[in-house]
């Protein structure tokens, strides 16, 4: 079972600058408990519309069975982990 973080940004989104270093934070500690996928929209137009990211960043914790939780806008990184532990135990 794969989970998954997916980072939508951009270059110019101030807010997401603000969150990767919480996103490396994240990474650091949880390493091979999900696999983060960072998604320029700019350059991804297509993957964006496909997950109906209106906002940035918008970040969403996927596992094999599908979207598993949401956020839109910076997020903590309490509540990214909790959302991680939420899927890989629903594994």
């Amino acid at each position: 079972m794969t989970v998954r973080l997916l980072d939508f940004h951009a270059d110019w989104c101030g807010p997401c600058k603000t969150q990767d270093p919480i996103l490396e934070e994240l990474q650091e500690e949880l390493g091979d408990a999900f696999e983060l996928q960072k998604i320029d929209v700019d350059e991804q137009q297509d993957v964006a519309n496909q997950y109906q990211v209106r906002s940035l960043p918008t970040l969403i914790v996927e596992s094999d069975d599908g979207v598993v939780d949401r956020f839109v806008g910076v997020t903590q990184k309490e509540d990214l982990e909790d959302a991680i532990s939420q899927a890989t135990a629903a594994a």
